[in-house]
């Protein structure tokens, strides 16, 4: 059988969804907020989570390449202006090549992706700033509204797009595809016309549901998003979110790496799945666990 891109939406009831508003309500009138960013988003409160990837013999050229990973930011009643002074001061003092954010800017509503744009157009990286949108980014559809405007302060969005970030004539391909579960149209073939032999494919995918499905022969890493490690690592509650995949996984031969994310949904509150940055270092000559 064939690996299944597109991924089902979740839909959740009508008293679900109630009671999550209820809950959001209550914490964000109780001071959620700023108890969220004392307790995962101040210094060594979030993680700098360390990951090596080998690379074939082909693409030795990109050995000590450096890219940082952040995800499901989730801009909102517990996330706001400001509150990622910390971050955006680990990221830049890593100095990386590449920065990528893979999915989930917002929470509810469109404008929340404002709350954390000056926060994000910070961040320096050697190479550029991507990102791809998640399931939460096209509410109201206003998804091109926010990529013009995150774009214009150095934050481009890859919408089934593939660029060369370190030049026309680098290994590195980076192919960010839109969300599998939420998009109109999902196309990894016409940005793949112009892949070269020796090529190592980074793919950028918020839904980490559709990894072996996004494998091509170039691709050499999947960085992916979503699952916030289930937030609240509890039995019961952990059934509440997104089947957790693994923080790392093996996709016929390629590493998939899904990362805890930085903010939540519902609840200010993180149990067993610290907030964290990936810092992904690539290596040539040694094989990586």
């Amino acid at each position: 059988m064939e690996p299944v891109l597109r991924q089902a939406p979740r839909r959740h009831s009508k008293l679900r969804l109630f009671v999550f508003k209820a809950a959001e309500l209550a914490m964000r009138t109780l001071g959620g907020r700023r108890l969220y960013r004392s307790l995962n988003l101040a210094p060594g409160r979030f993680d700098l989570r360390l990951e090596k990837v080998n690379l074939p013999a082909e693409a030795s050229d990109l050995d000590g390449l450096v890219i940082v990973q952040l995800s499901d930011i989730h801009a909102g009643p517990f996330l706001a202006a400001g509150d990622l002074g910390h971050v955006v001061d680990a990221v830049n003092a890593l100095e990386p090549d590449l920065v990528v954010f893979t999915g989930d800017l917002i929470s509810r509503v469109a404008d929340e992706a404002w709350l954390v744009l000056d926060d994000l157009a910070q961040i320096r990286a050697r190479y550029g700033f991507f990102a791809v949108f998640g399931n939460h980014d096209y509410r109201h559809r206003r998804e091109a509204e926010i990529a013009d405007a995150f774009g214009a302060r150095g934050i481009r969005f890859l919408r089934n797009e593939s660029v060369r970030p370190l030049g026309p004539d680098s290994a590195l391909v980076l192919l960010g595809v839109e969300d599998l579960e939420e998009a109109k149209h999902l196309d990894v073939t016409e940005p793949r016309k112009r892949l070269r032999p020796g090529d190592f494919e980074v793919v950028l995918s918020h839904n980490p549901g559709g990894a072996r499905a996004l494998l091509s022969p170039a691709t050499g890493l999947v960085l992916s998003g979503h699952t916030h490690a289930r937030q609240v690592d509890l039995p019961v509650l952990r059934g509440l979110g997104p089947h957790h995949p693994g923080d790392r996984i093996d996709v016929d031969g390629v590493p998939a790496i899904t990362t805890h994310g930085l903010g939540v949904i519902g609840i200010p509150f993180r149990v067993g799945a610290t907030a964290e940055v990936v810092v992904i270092r690539l290596v040539a000559g040694e094989q990586v666990s």
